[in-house]
């Protein structure tokens, strides 16, 4: 039984990670208005919301082995502090580019606390109280999402767009001071120094590869720039795996993935962020530019979404004990695909009730989904693994976000640039139409042409449909597939984590 500095340390973590929840939801109900307020085309909205998930996805993997050395708390300050550095950052610039380069080191302190707060738990808690630690953590994200539409629609319909970043200051203070007196420090003096060389081929891989999904619509896919891109991208990719097979001691350890648990549970969480962030780009830009409800009500209406992923997590824990994991983790993924299948019906005469009814059936879908398939992930980590095991963890569930967003954006973008009609309209005005529904809602009304906007809203539905309907062949697919490869909970689990870090102990050594 975990004591209750245990629980105490746990709040801290918590508090630590509200914040990343909290700017997730408010970055994308903010999107339509950068893109009115700053220009942003679609590419540079995608990129606002991929430059923190690349790079995010892309520091993980180091971060989680720097803080088993130097100190996981140490750490998950510093994490911290850089987040706010990027935050203030964001609040200063005037530009597309300006917003795209606070975000890229507000996802280097994101690297440094998700997974950090992450690998703290399996040295604190073990058995159920891990399972319901898992659980709580998940929450505490997911207590950010709801609160964030909110807050971002009142600051906009209030302020200048800059606020939804300034709003990020006070959390992360509170993240600070409750992590210096809450969290005991932990680390592993033991773990593999940091290889520069994966690291390079990682970021610099991932780069590409994001980079040459996103500006294929725009520039074509048979471009030479782009298919360097792709090309070099996954080649890098590659590299960094071949390299990490002939490491002694590599940074991205393979052979956690030969634990039948920790690979598949994986691998169906970073499926499910792959779809939920997807469907988090195309929902605020439908509510708001079709649906035309300004920020605060869009926010009120993402929370079907967010409230269904919060109710569920309290159902989770007696639901595992009771039928296991595999059930579980199968039916949330259906749950999900099907959610998902119900939304790519989703037409221009559609009202928001129907909208509402399959979002809060998204949401119990991805939670019942993700929160299991995370704990019996972190269950299957080796004692002294827990820092590199939770990074390459989160590193793969973080791609998956980002490759969401890429992938499931540009397939938006290809919709909606085939079905827009810009006939007859001077070659300048099309090409700015094309950007975006937002950009062309504005030169419909520049030029006096109600049905440019109305083309350009059934574009976006088009497009929207198409989405919706990938992400849930995806999401029925991994359901099938994990009902036969998923393993079946031991009857006993045998969990001899040490619930508090011991002098001396590779998993974590006090300071």
């Amino acid at each position: 039984m975990a004591s209750k500095n245990n629980w105490l340390a746990l709040v801290g973590l918590i508090i630590s990670v509200i914040v990343l929840g909290l700017d997730l939801t408010i970055m994308n109900v903010a999107l339509p208005t950068m893109a009115a307020d700053i220009g942003a085309s679609t590419g540079e909205l995608q990129w606002i919301v991929d430059s923190y998930a690349l790079v995010f996805a892309a520091f993980m993997l180091p971060a989680g082995l720097l803080g088993d050395r130097f100190g996981r708390r140490r750490l998950l300050v510093a994490g911290l502090a850089v987040f706010m550095g990027g935050s203030i950052l964001g609040a200063l610039v005037s530009t597309p580019e300006g917003v795209i380069t606070a975000r890229t080191i507000m996802g280097l302190g994101a690297a440094l606390i998700m997974p950090l707060a992450l690998s703290v738990i399996p040295t604190l808690f073990r058995g159920e109280d891990q399972t319901k630690a898992v659980a709580a953590l998940t929450v505490g994200m997911s207590v950010g999402l709801p609160f964030g539409p909110l807050v971002s629609g009142w600051l906009l319909d209030n302020f200048y767009w800059g606020s939804v970043f300034v709003i990020n200051i006070p959390f992360v203070a509170v993240g600070i001071i409750a992590c210096l007196t809450l969290i005991p420090e932990t680390r592993d003096p033991s773990a593999p120094k940091i290889d520069l060389i994966s690291t390079a081929l990682g970021v610099l891989g991932l780069a590409a590869l994001v980079y040459g999904l996103i500006e294929a619509p725009v520039e074509g896919g048979g471009d030479p720039v782009i298919v360097v891109a792709l090309v070099a991208g996954v080649l890098m990719l590659i590299g960094l795996v071949l390299r990490a097979r002939r490491e002694t001691r590599p940074m991205l350890d393979l052979e956690l993935l030969e634990n039948p648990a920790y690979r598949w549970n994986t691998a169906i969480a970073a499926l499910a962020m792959f779809v939920m962030m997807g469907l988090v780009f195309v929902l605020p830009l439908y509510l708001q530019a079709v649906l035309r409800y300004d920020a605060f009500d869009t926010g009120l209406r993402l929370l079907p979404l967010l409230v269904g992923m919060i109710v569920v997590a309290r159902a989770v824990p007696p639901l595992v004990t009771r039928f296991g994991s595999r059930p579980v983790v199968v039916g949330g993924m259906a749950t999900l695909g099907l959610a998902m299948l119900l939304g790519s019906t989703t037409d221009a005469d559609t009202g928001y009730g129907f909208t509402a009814l399959w979002m809060v059936i998204t949401g119990l879908g991805v939670s019942f989904a993700m929160m299991p398939a995370m704990d019996k992930a972190l269950a299957a980590l080796p004692k002294g693994r827990e820092g590199i095991g939770t990074g390459l963890l989160t590193t793969l569930r973080q791609v998956g976000g980002a490759i969401g967003v890429a992938l499931l954006g540009s397939l938006l973008n290809v919709i909606f640039k085939d079905r827009i009609d810009t006939a007859g309209l001077p070659a300048e005005a099309a090409d700015a139409a094309g950007e975006s529904v937002v950009a062309a809602q504005a030169v419909a009304g520049q030029l006096n042409m109600p049905q440019l906007a109305q083309s350009a809203e059934s574009a976006f539905i088009d497009g929207m449909g198409l989405v919706l309907l990938v992400s849930g062949i995806a999401a029925l697919a991994m359901a099938v597939l994990g009902a036969f490869v998923l393993p079946d909970d031991p009857e006993e689990e045998k969990d001899d984590r040490t619930v508090e870090a011991q002098p001396g102990s590779a998993a974590g050594a006090r300071e």
